[in-house]
């Protein structure tokens, strides 16, 4: 007789499942339903990165291809780039690789990745830069998300994806978004490595540097004391072993900083292009003087240095020309033909401001800042780039500093158990070290600097601003939910990172005339908020959330201009009455027709085998360059370089290299150099209508045949 018990247990269930099976797959699906359970607590409070990542990518993306290819010296070494690895490795400006453009390779080659894989065009230089720009913000909310929580890191890389300036770079082909992406990453590794202690990491981060240092040179080592003092207080370990840590990741950094230099150096000069901007024909030279030290101390094109007319550089034996053409120009007479009086570098001062055109736009850029002040980041030229998060990021460093003295429970602990006056091992505080002291350092640079300093410069600063920022807001909120003491502090702080942030931005609204009447929403908002924070703690991450999302208004659409017109591709920068650039080639409708006449009388008449037409700087022939030209610069790209004299430029003609050489354009009135003296002695000089010029008086332009004039050249030059 069978045993019902055992039958019961044993017996088929109606579902096909046993009911020990049954309760090992509700076990099995309570487990899963508890892993799971964080998963989704975790993506809802990241829900914010999907939203800050997609309005990056639109302030970067939509409608960039209305700039063209914004910056031509740039684009016009990619296509060059394009013509042989000889030309790619040393970054040849001109396809006859006669100089190099003036910045190390790493973004150029990017661009250069690209356009060999989607076909040369505008859009295939501008996205990288533009994905660029949306790639650093997905890394800054990640290292602000691990360390502050997810309000921060939202906050953060919200004030990044909105930061003016860093939004005009993003959209043009420059280097500053590679550079801040690679700084960006190599902080995120330091700040790893300042938490874990790993060699590989921090090694990792000297890397990042390294290759950023590629892309800008000395630009990118302004990230290095903050990374080195983050590593050596926070890290674990004995501080010996920290500094041999540190040593080894300088190494590292000086290997990889200076691995391309190298070869370039070990190349004898008449092997590769002449080294742009040079005065020395050497990268070293280049790195650490003109794109270096040289913008610290103070070089030749800093403010206060030149002078600037209508956005050329006058030598005093041109001004009456200048002059005789603004007057015709002014009573509707056509202006002056070309003229070939001896060139002269003295530089005679430029008139007072410049005119606007009809389109309420600035007729030329702003090229510099002010003079070095400490305030110089909320002045003309810098201020509505950068300056409208400064207090609230200043406030937030103060705020993070406190909050990591007063809350001491997310490191190392003393002996007892009891928290010492400052824990080292606090993340908080390698953040503070790194990121922050990144922002410090940038700032004082840019403000102290007595070089050159471009508006675009200030967008290094977006990073460690929005960094500050999102920190400050975490350190705000969980400030004034604390006990009285801390509570108190916290408000002062946030009281003075709100106010100070709204005085700043009401100042640069009515100074570039801008959103002015959004003014009253703004400062009744932000003290809404205020109140409210003061009022209620339960209230404080939503109170604070609105002031700062208030305070985030008129950058975000500052910066939202940069969509109404073409890209100034030399200095990218946001603002509704900014200078726009031309898009396509980069040149008027006058300009484009001179061109095409020069470059259909050019290949129809025994252009040079390797430089079809020389002219006296860079930007006068990178539009025929992008055209399909072989064109080339003899003075580089500000028209100065010693790259050629009189006899090298007989030498290229009689070789059949060379032929033509076109003088006047831009930066031609800075002097040039030996080759174009040379010519202006030497060569045959063409008139407009030989070479069927659409402009009768095509002032500033002057074309000269070199053919059979070897010899005079060679004894000019």
């Amino acid at each position: 007789m069978s045993d019902p018990l055992h039958a019961s247990a044993t017996a088929p269930h109606p579902t096909g499942v046993t009911p020990d099976r049954q309760r090992s797959l509700s076990a099995t699906l309570r487990r899963r339903a508890r892993v799971r359970a964080p998963d989704a607590r975790l993506a809802l409070r990241h829900a914010g990165l999907p939203a800050v990542l997609a309005l990056s990518a639109v302030f970067n993306l939509y409608r960039l291809s209305q700039n063209g290819y914004a910056n031509l010296f740039y684009s016009a070494g990619v296509r060059s780039m394009l013509r042989s690895w000889h030309n790619f490795f040393f970054v040849s400006f001109d396809p006859g690789g006669l100089v190099t453009v003036d910045k190390p390779p790493l973004a150029l080659w990017v661009q250069t990745a690209s356009a060999k894989l989607f076909g040369f065009s505008p859009l295939s230089l501008l996205v990288p830069e533009a994905l660029a720009g949306v790639l650093a913000v997905a890394v800054l909310y990640i290292v602000l998300a691990r360390r502050l929580g997810a309000l921060a890191a939202f906050a953060g890389s919200l004030a990044l994806a909105v930061f003016p300036s860093f939004v005009a770079v993003s959209r043009d082909n420059g280097v500053d978004p590679v550079l801040i992406l690679a700084l960006v990453l190599a902080c995120s590794l330091a700040l790893r490595a300042s938490e874990t202690g790993r060699w590989r990491t921090l090694i990792g981060s000297a890397v990042l540097v390294g290759l950023a240092f590629n892309t800008k040179t000395l630009a990118a080592y302004l990230v290095v004391p903050p990374i080195a003092l983050g590593f050596l207080v926070c890290a674990p370990g004995s501080l010996r072993r920290r500094i041999a840590q540190l040593l080894a990741a300088g190494v590292a950094l000086a290997v990889v900083s200076l691995a391309w230099i190298a070869v370039v150096e070990l190349t004898p000069a008449s092997q590769r292009p002449y080294v742009g901007s040079s005065i020395n024909n050497t990268e070293i030279g280049l790195a650490f003087e003109y794109n270096g030290l040289g913008r610290v101390e103070g070089q030749t094109g800093g403010p206060s240095r030149v002078h600037v007319y209508h956005g050329a550089y006058v030598p005093a034996s041109h001004q009456h020309i200048i002059d005789a053409a603004v007057r015709a120009a002014n009573h509707g007479q056509a202006p002056l033909g070309p003229a070939n009086p001896p060139l002269n570098p003295a530089l005679e001062p430029a008139p007072a401001s410049p005119p606007k055109v009809t389109t309420g736009r600035e007729k030329n850029p702003i090229p510099f800042g002010e003079s070095p002040k400490p305030l110089r980041l909320f002045g003309k030229g810098l201020g509505d780039q950068a300056g409208w998060l400064l207090p609230f990021a200043v406030f937030g460093l103060i705020g993070l500093a406190l909050l990591v003295l007063v809350d001491r429970g997310h490191g190392e602990r003393g002996r007892g158990d009891r928290p010492r006056f400052l824990d080292r091992r606090d993340p908080r505080l390698a953040m503070l070290l790194v990121l922050g002291g990144w922002f410090v350092v940038e700032a004082a640079v840019l403000s102290l600097s007595k070089g050159i300093v471009h508006p675009y410069y200030v967008s290094a600063l977006a990073p460690g601003v929005a960094a500050m920022a999102g920190a400050g807001v975490a350190a705000f909120v969980k400030l004034a939910r604390a006990r009285l003491r801390d509570r108190v502090m916290g408000l002062a702080l946030a009281a003075g990172a709100l106010a100070t942030t709204v005085l700043a931005q009401v100042v640069l609204m009515h100074r570039e005339h801008y959103l002015v009447s959004f003014v009253p929403v703004l400062a009744g908002g932000v003290a809404l908020g205020f109140l409210a924070l003061l009022a209620l703690r339960r209230l404080a991450g939503p109170a604070l959330a609105l002031a700062f999302a208030l305070v985030l208004v008129v950058p975000s659409a500052y910066a939202s201009t940069t969509w109404l017109a073409p890209v100034e591709g030399t200095f990218p920068v946001a603002g509704a009455k900014a200078l726009a650039g031309s898009g396509g080639y980069g040149v008027n409708e006058r300009d484009a027709g001179l061109d095409r006449a020069l470059a259909n009388y050019i290949v129809t008449h025994r252009p040079g085998s390797r430089w079809a037409l020389l002219t006296v700087a860079a930007d006068t022939g990178a539009p025929l360059i992008l055209m399909g030209l072989d064109a080339g610069a003899l003075g580089g790209y500000s028209g100065t370089d010693p790259a050629v004299d009189g006899p090298r430029l007989a030498r290229m003609v009689a070789s059949g290299q060379a032929r033509y050489v076109l003088l006047g354009g831009e930066y031609s009135l800075r002097g040039g150099n030996l080759a174009t003296k040379a010519v202006l002695r030497a060569c045959k000089e063409l008139a407009p209508s030989q070479w069927h010029s659409p402009v009768a008086f095509p002032y500033g332009l002057v074309l000269f045949d070199c053919a059979g004039d070897e010899r005079a050249l060679s004894a000019a030059g």
